[in-house]
């Protein structure tokens, strides 16, 4: 990857995080006010965050790895390909970003700029749900780098909008996104006390993915 130097890749983080948070509720109330159905409402969300996905990874990966997600840098940090300073700042870069996304999408709609979320998200088979959620997301970048790396966009993509529909939580992966859903009192979003559980969950999820992507994928060399 091209060094594009540190500055710039916080902002890429920072701009990748707004769009997906931003794409994550606004789709979400566009889709709740279009059809006032549950279901079609989480269809859109999950196609509409699926989509950009794929066009963040692809134009921005380049720039910055295209995390977008604490867990996910916090990941590149253990096996050595962040330092623990470019973790810290990525991590800040994601969750200011997130927030600015949220907070961007109610200017946009017309709602109140900061709203704490009313909506229930905890117990056992939630904080699982996001475990699961977790471990396959950091799986299928890892080994995407190494089997298919130019189809990771794609691959992550594709397996957040199925993620959304198997697991309980609607799969949030994602400690930023998670932060950035707390405070919009919409489709999407989450109650601030549960976001503890859900963070956790997630962080243990993606360092899951990490030790069985090491041990399934050991000897194998990244594809160029």
């Amino acid at each position: 990857m091209m060094d594009f130097g540190l500055e710039r890749r916080l902002a890429s983080e920072f701009i990748g995080t707004a769009f997906l948070a931003g794409t994550v509720v606004g789709s979400g109330i566009m889709a709740a006010s279009l059809t006032g159905d549950t279901a079609l409402t989480l269809l859109a969300n999950s196609i509409a965050t699926g989509a950009i996905l794929v066009a963040l990874i692809t134009v921005l990966g380049p720039i910055s790895g295209g995390h977008f997600n604490p867990a996910v840098s916090l990941v590149f940090a253990i096996s050595r390909g962040l330092t623990w300073r470019e973790f810290m700042l990525y991590t800040a870069a994601q969750i200011t970003g997130g927030l600015a996304g949220t907070i961007s999408v109610h200017l946009m709609f017309d709602h109140a700029l900061i709203a704490a979320s009313e909506k229930m998200r905890s117990g056992g088979a939630q904080w699982f749900s996001e475990f699961v959620a977790s471990f396959g997301l950091i799986f299928i970048i890892l080994a995407g780098l190494r089997v298919a790396r130019g189809a990771v966009p794609w691959l992550v993509g594709l397996y957040i909008t199925a993620a959304y529909w198997f697991t309980a939580s609607t799969s949030f992966a994602n400690p930023a996104i998670a932060i950035a859903r707390s405070i919009t009192d919409t489709f999407s979003g989450i109650r601030p006390a549960d976001l503890p559980g859900f963070i956790l969950a997630e962080i243990a999820g993606a360092a899951a993915g990490l030790a069985v992507s090491a041990w399934l994928l050991k000897g194998r060399a990244a594809a160029p």
